[in-house]
């Protein structure tokens, strides 16, 4: 009898803790989403000093050509883009974003629109993307992100 009941004590109180994970899970995907759009509003604004608390030092960043920058080469480039070029992205926003946790990593994907001028001329894009986030000592930061053309 002691046993049954100390069971159904534990089963009892393992279910407190259900809705607990749950709401963790949806504040913590709520939480990404958040800072997947406070980096393309620092992309669009050319805020490098927000992209650097976004990103990770070792970032692992891989454009829409295939090419792979470090976090240094990103940050420059976002001021040269913005800049000297003459390209100014007005409007980055996403389109789309999912969020799947595992442990103390988030996978973001989604697709993002971006409207501009460059060179003088207007422009519409639009990218899907894949962002790597890790919780690192309470502080998610984006370790590793690639970006792909969607061409229809």
């Amino acid at each position: 009898m002691k046993l049954a009941s100390l069971l159904v004590g534990l089963l009892c109180a393992s279910a407190l803790f259900v809705p607990a994970q749950d709401d963790g899970g949806a504040a913590v995907k709520s939480k990404i989403v958040a800072l997947e759009k406070a980096w393309n509003q620092a992309y669009k604004l050319g805020d490098r000093h927000a992209l650097d608390g976004i990103l990770d030092d070792q970032i692992v960043l891989i454009s829409d050509d295939g090419s792979v920058q470090s976090k240094a080469e990103f940050l420059a480039s976002i001021k040269k883009t913005n800049s000297s070029s003459g390209s100014q992205d007005q409007q980055v926003a996403p389109e789309s974003i999912s969020v799947h946790l595992y442990g103390n990593t988030a996978i973001a994907t989604g697709v993002f629109r971006a409207k501009g001028v460059q060179g003088g001329k207007p422009y519409v894009r639009r990218e899907r993307f894949v962002d790597t986030w890790v919780n690192k000592g309470g502080t998610w930061v984006c370790v590793a992100t690639n970006a792909t053309p969607v061409l229809h």
